[in-house]
């Protein structure tokens, strides 16, 4: 894609780029999404460890609008 079009999208209101981005996303074949974000093994291994741990104590779990505002850096 060329930079200046991009460029382009991005200054679309948010609402647009959001169903731009679904648009997009739904164009995709099931193959086409699987061939593209297949996990390599050492990420299935990680997301699974992770998965264990949590259901070993879901106490650990941080809930999103924590880790959102974390992330925000408001927190």
């Amino acid at each position: 894609m060329e930079a200046s079009a991009l460029s382009q999208l991005l200054k679309l209101p948010a609402a647009d780029r959001a169903e731009l981005a679904m648009a997009l996303w739904e164009s995709l074949s099931d193959a086409e999404r699987h061939a593209e974000l297949a996990l390599s093994d050492e990420q299935a291994a990680e997301l699974d460890r992770r998965w264990a741990e949590h259901l070993a104590d879901p106490r650990t779990a941080v809930p999103w609008p924590e880790v959102r505002r974390k992330l925000l850096g408001r927190g």
